[in-house]
């Protein structure tokens, strides 16, 4: 703090000590007598006060004059602190810019030092190489002349060679004419014997077609003679025996009150083929299935082919286009091998042979029968039965019963006891993928509608 003010503060705080505690002396006068002293003691208070005010009105402006004075020199000094401060860094950036061109003289002197020092080097590396180039040049030189010398001893020798060269030259020329003329008479030979050789491959050629032709033609004639030769109807059996195929079906439906009906069915097939696809097939009263009006809503048919061992599931069912009651259950050519049974083919001349081998579809029986075409069914035959004539078991014929020609191909399939659906291909008129949940397949509906088709067949092949 300022001494002057301070000063100040200490005289006042005197001055208002003296002021309050003065004597009040009019109190020991008389009542009477005026009070004048109170009243001079009061215009003294006054004043002092005024002086007291004027005394702090000269020193706060004393301060304040000097707090100017002190603003002015700190706004002076601020100023001068600036423009040193400015001379500093220009100062400092001046010593920067001249530190950063003393490092790139030192930079480019340190460069330059290298190059010479590289120059140095590669001049004392020359003059090395240059020494050790001369002394090279030098031993070439006397390597060259030594060379030289052997040369020229060389050439006198094949000089001397040269005319015994001339000499078996002359030697030789006389027997490549020779040899020229004994080759002309060489090529004339070769020349008619190709041409001898070219007669030959060219009757051999002919001869092998013709040994071709020969097979071809008694490969072809063997065939026509085997599909020509009837079999017996035992030989026909004991294959069929061989080579059946086990068919199982499971099918199931809702019953009453919404109790699952469970159905499951049993037979024996063979497998055909039409040239392009296989099937086993048999009638449909051997299935689970049956056609009636309204249908029955199935809804699960499985079922699997069997022999011996080998087991493959059945994966849809064909119902044949010509007529619905015969079945087909497809198999590919990997499943058919996988069963290892014979592939029957379909008869393709049905008619060549009057007579036919039935074999039962159930029972164990087989037996000769003649049939008859009945121009009214042109897709059946009729069996006569007049000319039945059993060879194993109780025979008597019923559908499903299996038809083959005398040549051991697939005739058809009975569809009654009288006539015979001959199986020409496998084309449908519906089919039933096997599946646990076949609801979707509306099997009801469609099996009605293969009732309807059935019914409007012929009554005699109903």
């Amino acid at each position: 703090m300022n001494r002057s003010i301070l000063i100040v503060i200490c005289d006042f705080l005197l001055v208002s000590l003296l002021a309050f505690s003065t004597v009040d002396i009019n109190k020991t006068t008389s009542e009477g007598v005026p009070r004048q002293v109170k009243t001079t003691i009061a215009t003294n208070q006054n004043e002092g006060r005024q002086d007291l005010a004027a005394v702090m009105r000269l020193a706060l402006e004393q301060e304040r004059k000097g707090r100017e004075l002190l603003v002015g020199e700190l706004a002076r000094t601020r100023e001068a602190m600036s423009r040193q401060q400015a001379q500093k860094e220009q100062q400092t950036a001046e010593l920067e810019q001249q530190r950063t061109n003393l490092l790139r003289q030192f930079a480019a002197a340190q460069t330059n030092v290298q190059a010479l020092s590289q120059q140095l080097l590669s001049s004392s590396t020359e003059a090395l190489v240059s020494k050790e180039r001369l002394a090279d040049v030098q031993a070439e030189i006397r390597r060259q002349a030594q060379q030289a010398a052997a040369l020229q001893q060389q050439l006198g020798q094949l000089a001397q060679s040269n005319q015994l060269v001339l000499t078996e030259k002359q030697r030789l020329a006389g027997q490549l004419q020779v040899a020229e003329a004994e080759k002309r008479l060489a090529a004339e030979q070769a020349a008619h014997m190709q041409e001898e050789v070219k007669v030959e491959r060219a009757e051999k050629a002919k001869l092998a077609e013709g040994v071709k032709a020969l097979a071809s033609s008694s490969e072809h004639l063997a065939q026509e003679i085997q599909q020509s030769r009837p079999l017996a109807p035992n030989t026909i059996f004991s294959q069929l025996v061989t080579n059946r195929v086990e068919v199982s079906f499971w099918a199931v439906r809702s019953g009453f009150l919404g109790l699952e009906s469970n159905k499951r069915a049993e037979t024996q097939s063979v497998l055909v083929t039409d040239g392009t696809n296989i099937v086993a097939l048999c009638h449909v009263q051997e299935t689970p299935l049956s056609f009636s009006y309204p249908g029955t809503d199935w809804q699960g048919l499985t079922g699997t082919l069997e022999r011996n061992t080998a087991s493959i599931p059945i994966r849809s069912l064909l119902f044949y286009q010509v007529d619905p009651r015969i079945v087909f259950l497809p198999v590919t050519s990997a499943e058919a091998g996988k069963l290892g049974c014979a592939v029957y083919r379909t008869s393709l001349d049905p008619y060549k042979f009057q007579d036919a081998v039935l074999v039962g579809a159930q029972e164990g029986y087989y037996g000769e029968c003649r049939f008859q075409i009945d121009l009214t069914t042109p897709l059946y035959v009729k069996m006569d039965r007049n000319s039945l004539k059993g060879l194993f078991g109780k025979f008597n014929p019923s559908r499903g019963d299996l038809v083959f020609s005398r040549t051991g191909e697939l005739l058809g399939v009975m569809a009654n006891n009288t006539y015979c659906v001959m199986i020409k291909d496998f084309n449908p008129a519906a089919t039933f993928q096997f599946a646990q949940d076949m609801s979707s397949q509306q099997t009801g509906e469609r099996l009605a509608r293969l009732y309807s088709l059935i019914a409007g067949l012929p009554y005699k092949l109903q």
